[in-house]
């Protein structure tokens, strides 16, 4: 059984580019299956297969007889409309144990933007859920992220890889209060109500803005958030004639085009008489227009840019870091010795059903020999003689047949399975 990871990030591809591979939750059950009808062609059956995707990452997983990474780039290369030759230089690719080492840190946030942040750890979860509910996972991907689950969980108890962290949530507030001098003056949008939304609201309600409002497709979770921190409540396709009421905006949607053009950013700029307008865009594909950028009083930040406020603190988690790599290492271990299991467990069963055979073969030919009379002292001796002969038999067979260049090989394979000394 081989198992293979495919990905790109936040290190290794533009936000752009990783915006044409973000798969949202309701789009990876049909994904899945494309992907394990693409990858069991000429296969005995289809493989394992779990996609996680993030803003900052996306990664597909797989479990089979043997490994299929070169069709696992041209799928997800066609699906995201990118030459696979391209894709190729933004991906990285690992196999078995590296596959696993790479899970384990990312499910204990060691691969993260932000250094040991939690939130992966509940994407992952949720991604492991999708593609077991599509009926996608099967025993290896199962345990090898069942065992993510548990390693990420002793970093978290045993070191202190969490300690100091910002939060792309924190972040945000802390670029918003250097452009603002006092942040309970501002008013401040959030565009859609998902995790990083009520991440966010939640660091820049406990700053008590002047007013806070939430603009979602769905009203009802939109309100249901709102409810939380008494904001207002506002329909998406009303965005464009309210932009200009706030001063920050906030925004992670789903959408898989942008929600705030340039042409909406200047109208609304133009009524706040040139105050600036603090804009932060979380979502991957783009949520606002890239070139709202460009506007002299606008000053737009994307989860890339974040990068270097959360970094900050990094430093005090170095040994951290090492010591939860520690974790993993031996996580990793317990996995690959796993699979080595699990591989033997048919040659296991095909050796019991050949032992199982000789012995019955023999017991046969013992009763017959008692049934005629014979001693059963000799019926005895034969019994052991031939279930003997039958067991050596191909060992024999392999030390006789063994050419020079093998014997001593074959010798040293045959001490140790018939000459182990009892301890």
């Amino acid at each position: 059984m081989a198992v293979w990871a495919l990905g790109l990030n936040h290190t290794t591809a533009p936000l752009d580019l990783r915006g044409r591979f973000a798969f949202a939750l309701d789009q990876l059950p049909h994904s899945l299956q494309g992907l394990r009808t693409q990858l069991s062609r000429g296969a005995r059956q289809a493989p394992e297969a779990a996609i996680l995707s993030t803003c900052n990452r996306t990664e597909i997983y797989c479990a089979a007889d043997a490994s299929a990474l070169p069709d696992t780039l041209d799928w997800l290369a066609y699906t995201g409309g990118v030459p696979s030759n391209e894709l190729r230089s933004h991906t990285y690719t690992l196999e078995n144990d590296q596959a696993a080492r790479h899970a384990f840190r990312v499910a204990s946030g060691l691969d993260s933007m932000v250094l040991g942040e939690a939130q992966i750890l509940g994407q992952l979860k949720d991604a492991v859920r999708t593609a077991e509910q599509a009926g996608a996972l099967g025993s290896t991907l199962n345990q090898l992220f069942q065992r993510s689950f548990a390693v990420a969980k002793d970093v978290r108890t045993s070191t202190e890889i969490g300690a100091h962290s910002i939060s792309m949530a924190a972040a945000s507030v802390r670029l918003a209060s250097q452009l603002f001098e006092d942040l309970s003056q501002i008013k401040v949008l959030f565009v859609g109500a998902g995790e990083m939304i009520e991440l966010v609201s939640t660091h820049f309600a406990a700053r008590k803005p002047l007013s806070m409002a939430i603009a979602n497709r769905s009203m009802e979770r939109g309100e249901k958030l709102a409810s939380r921190y008494g904001a207002q409540v506002m329909r998406l396709a009303d965005l464009p004639d309210r932009l200009h009421e706030f001063d920050a905006v906030i925004s992670c949607t789903a959408s898989t085009l942008p929600l705030i053009g340039l042409g909406a950013v200047e109208r609304a700029l133009k009524k706040r008489k040139h105050r600036p307008m603090f804009m932060v865009d979380l979502a991957v594909p783009r949520d606002i227009e890239p070139e709202v950028r460009s506007l002299e009083d606008v000053y737009l930040y994307t989860v890339d840019d974040l990068a270097a406020v959360v970094q900050t603190g990094q430093a005090h988690r170095q040994a951290a870091v090492a010591e939860a790599e520690v974790i993993i290492d031996a996580g990793v271990q317990s996995f690959m010795h796993w699979m080595v299991q699990r591989n033997s467990v048919p040659l296991i069963q095909e050796l019991q059903a050949q032992a199982e055979n000789w012995r019955e073969t023999e017991l046969v030919r013992a009763r017959k020999m008692l049934a005629k009379g014979e001693n059963p002292e000799q019926v005895l001796e034969a019994l052991s003689r031939g279930l003997t002969q039958k067991m050596l038999h191909g060992a024999m067979a392999e030390l006789n047949a063994a050419t020079p260049d093998r014997a001593e090989q074959t010798i040293q394979a045959v001490q140790r399975l018939f000459l182990r000394k009892e301890r």
